[in-house]
C-alpha cells in the first residue's frame, strides 16, 4: 500500500508528517519525492527541501547545507528554476531506502530568494513485527 502526502512550504519553513502509531507496528519507506515551484516560470527559485527523522537545531532545521553523513537525513531534493529563457528547470532527488515508523519533518530553504515550494511524497506502508517495530523505533530515537 502507498500513502501520499503533499503540501507547500514557506522559505525557512518546516512541516511535520504524522506517522507515529501507538505500537509502532507500521513502517514506511520513501518511494517517490518530488518538488514543484509555487509560481512556475514566473520567479527564480533554488529550493533545497530535506526530509528528516527529527526536528530541532542542527540537522532537522531548514538549511541549504546538505550532509549525507547525517543519520537524521532521509531525503533531499534540489529544484532550480530560473525565470530566463536560456535556462531550463532542473531537479535532483536523493532518498534513502530506510524504513522508519516515527513522524518525519520536511524543511525548505530557497538559496537565492524567499519563494514557496510544493512537495509530493509517496511512502510505502510496511507491516512490522514486534521485534521490527522495536528495532525501528530505537533506531529513530538514536538518530535524534
Amino acid at each position: 500500500m502507498i500513502k501520499t502526502f503533499r503540501g507547500i512550504l514557506e522559505d525557512g519553513g518546516q512541516d511535520q508528517i504524522r506517522l507515529q502509531t501507538i505500537q509502532g507496528k507500521v513502517g514506511y519507506r520513501i518511494v517517490k519525492f518530488q518538488l514543484f515551484p509555487n509560481k512556475p516560470g514566473t520567479t527564480t527559485v533554488e529550493a533545497v527541501v530535506s526530509i528528516f527523522k527529527t526536528p530541532g537545531k542542527g540537522s532537522g532545521t531548514s538549511t541549504a547545507e546538505v550532509d549525507f553523513t547525517d543519520t537524521n537525513l532521509l531525503a533531499v531534493a534540489f529544484h532550480q528554476d530560473r525565470h530566463e529563457a536560456t535556462y531550463t528547470a532542473t531537479e535532483s532527488v536523493v532518498f534513502d531506502n530506510e524504513t522508519f515508523n516515527q513522524d518525519i519533518y520536511i524543511t525548505l530553504t530557497d538559496t537565492i530568494g524567499t519563494e514557496k515550494c510544493n512537495y509530493y511524497i509517496e511512502l510505502e506502508v510496511i507491516p512490522l513485527t514486534d521485534m521490527g517495530a522495536e528495532y525501528t523505533t530505537i533506531k529513530s530515537l538514536r538518530a535524534g
